[in-house]
């Protein structure tokens, strides 16, 4: 018998070692009835079915192989990707997931050659059918990932969006404090509070832009006319302050104004900054060059020290990622690695872009920003 025919056939005998299987997952399956176990494990039958029955193309059958079948513009969830979404609802793991595409595999297979007997089954039906159940599992396992991951993106941007009022009480009560001028001790605690408050609130601040752009929504900006140069030129002179050991010079050339989030700006020019004093030479000074064009403002941040390699390089702007520092480990100074990609971003959202170039005289950090988007 082929192996189509036999599923059909005996779509509901397959059907109760599914429910049999899943009813074992525990503890996200304890309280499922019945239906639930067994969502849709009939119409991934079906079409596993249709499939054995279609002819393909050698080419066809390889990129099935491998959970590449062509997908058409338009057309609805499969089953196996509506049956994630289901899974990953109701609590399951995604190797639970994975675990009853496997017992599924096993148990068709087995019921059908016990029914071959004594002839031997067909093997290109057996490849067929790995080939259809590997591509379900992709589908399924695609699905699953994405729906995880916007839920935790969620549940983040949730919390940090809550966490924001008790922090600013806390700010706010840490600069009272500092204000009553109440002795020594008080003074440092509160300023202490304020400088952790702040650092806390960048950091969390970096988590909700994250959170936002993994969900497709980007970086929040409110354009208006801004002169670059003065902008940039005050977040340095904040920058020159915060870190006395360091040089950061500024060259300007051209017209620098134009329509953009200068808040926004300010925060891109910090973290690359702050980048290139962490990680460039401590005895070079860090160069932020400004040309003002016929349509976009340019500058670049310059800074002296070894050359990134090409396959840092080339995942640079990536999240949550950090460097080398100049003594060759990795930084642990309480960020997220989030600083080059939200600067990105942030470039980006004003039709803009960046990019690095490394070699070993210096490293460049180059922003494009048209004056109007």
């Amino acid at each position: 018998m082929r192996l189509a025919d036999f599923i059909l056939r005996d779509m509901e005998t397959i059907v109760v070692q599914w429910e049999a299987f899943a009813g074992t997952l525990l503890p996200a399956a304890a309280n499922m009835k019945s239906l639930a176990l067994r969502d849709h494990a009939q119409q991934i039958l079906q079409a596993v079915a249709k499939d054995l029955s279609t002819a393909q193309s050698r080419e066809a059958q390889a990129e099935k192989s491998m959970g590449r079948a062509p997908v058409l513009i338009g057309a609805p969830e499969t089953a196996a990707q509506t049956h994630a979404l289901l899974r990953a609802r109701g609590g399951f793991d995604i190797n639970q997931l994975a675990a009853e595409y496997r017992a599924l595999r096993a148990s068709v297979l087995r019921l059908w050659m016990d029914e071959c007997q004594p002839e031997a089954p067909d093997p290109d039906d057996v490849i067929r059918f790995n080939e259809a159940i590997d591509q379900a599992l992709a589908e399924s396992v695609g699905y699953f990932s994405a729906q995880v991951d916007q839920a935790r993106n969620l549940l983040l941007g949730m919390l940090g969006h809550d966490m924001r009022s008790p922090l600013q009480t806390i700010l706010m009560t840490a600069q009272y404090l500092a204000a009553l001028n109440a002795g020594e001790q008080v003074s440092v605690a509160a300023s202490r509070l304020i400088r952790s408050g702040a650092r806390m609130q960048a950091l969390l601040n970096d988590m909700l832009d994250f959170n936002r752009t993994r969900l497709g929504l980007g970086v929040n900006i409110a354009p208006t006319d801004t002169d670059l140069e003065k902008l940039l030129s005050d977040e340095l002179d904040l920058l020159r302050a915060a870190h006395p050991d360091r040089r950061v010079d500024l060259d300007v050339a051209g017209d620098c104004r134009g329509v953009w989030d200068g808040r926004r700006l300010q925060q891109l020019l910090e973290n690359l900054v702050l980048n290139a004093i962490k990680y460039g030479a401590p005895d070079a000074p860090v160069r932020v060059v400004m040309t003002g064009e016929a349509r976009d403002v340019r500058f670049e941040v310059r800074n002296h020290g070894p050359a990134i390699e090409r396959m840092t390089l080339a995942r640079i702007f990536d999240p949550l990622q950090r460097g080398l520092n100049q003594e060759g480990s990795y930084n642990a100074d309480g960020n997220l690695g989030l600083g080059l990609y939200i600067a990105r971003e942030i470039a980006k959202a004003h039709g803009g872009e960046i990019e690095a170039r490394s070699d070993e005289a210096e490293t460049v950090f180059a922003v494009r920003l048209p004056r109007r988007q």
